[in-house]
């Protein structure tokens, strides 16, 4: 009678444990994994809107779905920060679509910088085309890594954590960024925390700065209608 007794309390056991397994190798899954897989060779953004198809027929695929040739010189346009970007994702270069990946070609100006910000969805690596670029990374127990990096090297930037650049030569300086994400998103730290809404009187305590500062911060980063 024992031993029967005992045998359903044993299969209990072995199904919680291989419940517990499952869950920590399902949420692992989900946890690490980056873009999804492609299940095709390739799925070119479809970019005709009276049809209701992601995929672009790949019978009508040509090479120019492969080549993008919009960053081959900068906009020659920088904001107030000295920074001009062009965005390289499924909008403008379609045969990006499914493949993880996504590129920023970034042009600063002498003194340019690319303020404090993160991705979220995406690690990114930066290559230096021209100039020489102080560059780094905060990771989260507020260790600084950075130093002056110049033609031809790179640098990578873990997923999620904040990093910058400025240029600290004397003529114009570019990056390119390439993302291991077609969409990893983008928070700039001075518009997330001063143009985002958030109540002032709370900036005023977390940063220690007097309310005529913390308007002026605000009004700064505000969004433009």
């Amino acid at each position: 009678m024992w031993s029967r007794s005992i045998e359903p309390c044993i299969v209990m056991s072995l199904i919680i444990k291989v419940t517990v397994l499952f869950f920590l190798l399902f949420n692992g899954y989900f946890t690490f994994a980056s873009d999804p897989d492609p299940l095709r060779d390739f799925c070119i953004l479809n970019t005709d809107s009276e049809t209701h198809s992601s995929c672009k027929n790949s019978s009508a695929a040509t090479v120019e779905d492969f080549v993008v040739s919009g960053i081959k010189k900068s906009t020659g346009k920088f904001d107030e920060t000295g920074l001009s970007s062009i965005p390289v994702n499924v909008n403008v270069f379609p045969g990006l679509n499914t493949l993880g990946m996504s590129l920023v070609r970034a042009d600063f100006d002498v003194g340019g910088v690319n303020v404090p910000h993160f991705h979220p969805r995406a690690t990114e690596v930066a290559f230096v085309l021209e100039g020489k670029i102080y560059s780094g990374f905060v990771d989260t127990q507020n260790r600084i890594f950075a130093k002056v990096i110049e033609k031809g090297e790179v640098m990578v930037f873990p997923r999620g954590l904040v990093h910058f650049q400025m240029n600290i030569g004397d003529k114009p300086a570019t990056i390119l960024g390439s993302f291991n994400s077609q969409n990893p998103g983008l928070q700039r730290i001075p518009v997330a925390v001063f143009g985002s809404g958030i109540k002032e009187e709370l900036l005023e305590k977390a940063f220690g700065l007097s309310s005529k500062e913390i308007a002026k911060l605000t009004k700064r980063f505000a969004p433009h209608e």
